[in-house]
């Protein structure tokens, strides 16, 4: 995992959606290779950081705790 993404499960506070928006957009500047994309891919590069949010949001909903011992 890219170091300058944080886990966001389990984390105290609750992840607000910055966070979640953040990790997305460096999951995307990760696997794209861009920092900040040309203006002819910036509408992708931004659907791609707008749909990884998304999808972040329902794992996240979606998990559950882990069993305490």
């Amino acid at each position: 995992m890219c170091r300058s993404i944080k886990t966001l499960r389990g984390a105290v506070p609750e992840p607000t959606s910055e966070d979640v928006q953040a990790a997305a957009l460096q999951y995307v500047r990760k696997i794209s290779g861009y920092r900040q994309p040309a203006q002819r891919n910036r509408e992708a590069f931004e659907a791609a950081v707008d749909e990884i949010s998304a999808a972040t949001d329902r794992l996240l909903s979606r998990l559950q705790p882990a069993a305490q011992r």
